[in-house]
């Protein structure tokens, strides 16, 4: 009785933290999601969210895009970590947490100080003669910014589970006679999936309903599901209601991605326990 006692006096603080923070924001979303502004019930805001399905589409495309980027980039790099020595390992990891270390908003200023028409990039490719290119308020900059500030969060998963793989399980890949490439692709590959679905989901979910970056980077004519919430709460179109609904949905589309990402995380386990 009294180890049960401490356990619930330890948990009180987070019991609280998760109260005030997570579950009472949410009850308020779910209020004014499915209330009008004089407090009724009403269906009107869920069924306003449709027009803006281009918004969605625009923001969930471009979220997999920067994921796929950061994991194509984060891969390679979170290997080679792995198979260095344990003091390089170190040195680099704490080079991959460096950008993390700084301001948010200032390392997407710098973006926009190296991408605009007169920046850095096309200062200098007019000064080799090349033709300057229009860089700044596009999709590819959003991609890029989503991709330079959320891959560490690609690297840090898969360097983790790397590091955990048992060599000799390689070894024995190899010494049956697998070449390289199957050794990666049927040992590694299967191994790092955890990795992968992690990294794949914490790069996913903020990249998607960021606004941030979208707005400094996209100069406001790529416009994001985060841009839209933003615009509802603190614009000049000021709707508490719709933008609760809109991100009611967008909670739900992200619980939707990360059970099915989660479905491809039990195939692989259970996959591996067949093979054992």
């Amino acid at each position: 009785m009294a180890m049960k006692s401490d356990s619930k006096l330890l948990s009180a603080p987070y019991t609280v933290w998760m109260t005030i923070f997570i579950i009472l924001p949410m009850l308020l979303v779910g209020y004014f999601a499915f209330t009008d502004k004089s407090g009724s019930f009403t269906l009107e805001n869920l069924l306003s969210v449709g027009q803006y399905s281009n918004v969605f589409l625009r923001s969930i495309w471009l979220g997999a895009v920067a994921t796929a980027v950061s994991l194509a980039l984060g891969y390679p790099l979170a290997y080679m970590i792995a198979k260095m020595s344990t003091g390089r390992q170190n040195v680099m990891v704490m080079l991959v947490m460096l950008p993390m270390w700084m301001n948010f908003l200032l390392r997407t200023y710098a973006w926009m100080t190296l991408l605009e028409d007169n920046g850095l990039i096309n200062s200098t490719l007019a000064a080799i003669g090349l033709p300057r290119v229009h860089m700044i308020n596009t999709a590819g900059a959003v991609v890029l910014g989503m991709v330079y500030n959320y891959i560490p969060y690609m690297i840090l998963p898969l360097y983790s589970v790397l590091t955990k793989i048992d060599r000799s399980v390689i070894e024995a890949a190899q010494d049956l006679g697998a070449s390289r490439r199957k050794v990666f692709l049927k040992v590694v590959v299967p191994l790092s999936m955890p990795g992968i679905i992690s990294g794949v989901t914490m790069v996913f979910v903020p990249a998607v309903s960021t606004f941030i970056i979208s707005k400094m980077l996209g100069g406001g004519g790529n416009l994001l599901i985060g841009d839209l919430i933003d615009m509802q709460f603190l614009g000049s179109a000021y709707n508490p209601n719709l933008g609760s609904a809109v991100s009611l949905v967008l909670m739900v589309i992200i619980l939707i991605c990360m059970g099915i990402m989660n479905q491809f995380d039990d195939g692989e386990e259970a996959g591996g326990g067949m093979l054992l």
